[in-house]
């Protein structure tokens, strides 16, 4: 075969073509399944973020002096409003702002009544709907916004608030295109009002 016969042969021209747009294809249909995944997370962060905020209203909080709270700590007589008070409780430094972190009560709102994630048994917590949420990226607020009263029998009841942070999704695939090998999620977070704050179920 003459140089000039070789360059003219386009034998095989369709498998190279064919070659070059199937890997972007694959490429593309391999992002689009990554993308779907990412809104699968996003739904079951959201709503593990609001199971969260329920096991916290009847849960022993994190921030364990409220449970001795009465409001009238600083002078305040039965039955007047509750004094203003908001904890802050950051599992990612084990503190709470103004009161004394508990670990066990933190658990207790991540990891259920059997402690370990993934599982159906007993209470179940936050990281029973999406194990990659573990304590450190939970903030747990607790803010008196005018319910109950000094003195209150039952204690102070906050509103509560759960948000979930810093959670990291691998993209493979789309970090080809991007440079981003993992997406760092938005947070995630729901208020409700508290109720017992004392753990009760087994």
């Amino acid at each position: 075969m003459t140089r000039r016969t070789f360059f003219r042969n386009r034998d095989g021209a369709v498998m190279a073509e064919f070659a070059l747009a199937g890997i972007f294809m694959i490429m593309l249909m391999m992002s689009v399944v990554e993308l779907t995944s990412a809104l699968w997370v996003w739904n079951s962060a959201a709503k593990a973020v609001q199971i969260g905020a329920r096991l916290a209203a009847v849960s022993a909080p994190v921030s364990s002096d409220l449970t001795t709270l009465t409001g009238m700590e600083g002078g305040a007589a039965p039955g007047a409003a509750m004094p203003y008070f908001i904890r802050t409780c950051n599992g990612a430094t084990s503190s709470c702002s103004g009161g004394t972190y508990n670990a066990a009560a933190m658990n207790w709102i991540v990891r259920g009544s059997d402690g370990v994630c993934g599982t159906t048994v007993g209470v179940r917590g936050i990281c029973d709907l999406y194990p990659r949420i573990q304590p450190q990226n939970v903030v747990i607020t607790y803010e008196q916004t005018g319910m109950g009263f000094a003195g209150r029998p039952g204690g102070p009841v906050p509103s509560i608030t759960v948000k979930v942070q810093n959670l990291q999704f691998p993209t493979p695939v789309l970090g080809i295109f991007s440079g981003l090998v993992n997406l760092t999620m938005p947070p995630f977070q729901t208020t409700v009002s508290g109720e017992d704050l004392r753990s009760t179920s087994p």
